[in-house]
């Protein structure tokens, strides 16, 4: 059975944010990280499109959110949070974000994308060439790096897959090295062209 099959399934052919039934695709929540049934959900087209067009958003689209943000999975809970953190001055979803309870690990994982933060408070992490680097991306290390606490070297051209943001600073990223997840700055690093 195929990831579209088991989303159905779980969801009774719904879509899992507005319970619509028509043009329901397979949505993968960024920064994409387990993918499959754990990292995914069926949502309709109009529910896609408004998450990652903000100039779309359609806030009382979003009050289908005040049922499907207490589902049991993950990823539904998480893009119910983004959703209402996006909108949350629009008064209502303030306080839908005040009862919904995630998981320390789910609500680093939900802050990921920056959705709670007001456009001032957004912090933006730059490559050395002043590319802007996503959770997610990949990155090339452009000089050797001692990794404190370590006697590892981190070496020059090595690549960093899916990295994940410092969210209160600009200068630090973490990704995995030899299978072991490093602090790097920004500073020593090059976004490669597209994620992989």
């Amino acid at each position: 059975m195929g990831l579209l099959q088991d989303l159905q399934n779980r969801s009774g052919n719904k879509c899992e944010l507005c319970s619509s039934t028509s043009n329901l695709e397979v949505y993968e929540v960024p920064p994409i990280t387990t993918g499959g049934v754990d990292g995914s959900l069926l949502a309709c087209a109009t529910c896609i499109e408004q998450i990652n067009d903000t100039d779309k958003t359609d806030a009382n689209h979003w009050r289908c959110l005040n049922d499907s943000m207490w589902s049991e999975f993950r990823p539904v809970k998480i893009v119910a949070w983004r959703m209402l953190s996006r909108l949350k001055k629009e008064g209502w979803p303030q306080d839908l974000l005040d009862m919904l309870y995630l998981e320390d690990e789910d609500l680093r994982f939900a802050q990921e994308t920056g959705e709670h933060l007001d456009e001032s408070e957004k912090i933006i992490h730059r490559d050395s060439n002043g590319a802007i680097i996503e959770a997610g991306d990949s990155v090339v290390l452009i000089k050797d790096l001692k990794v404190k606490g370590s006697s590892m070297v981190a070496k020059q051209g090595t690549a960093v897959r899916r990295v994940s943001l410092d969210p209160e600073n600009a200068k630090y990223i973490e990704g995995k090295v030899d299978g072991q997840t490093i602090v790097i700055i920004t500073d020593y690093v090059k976004k490669m062209a597209d994620k992989e």
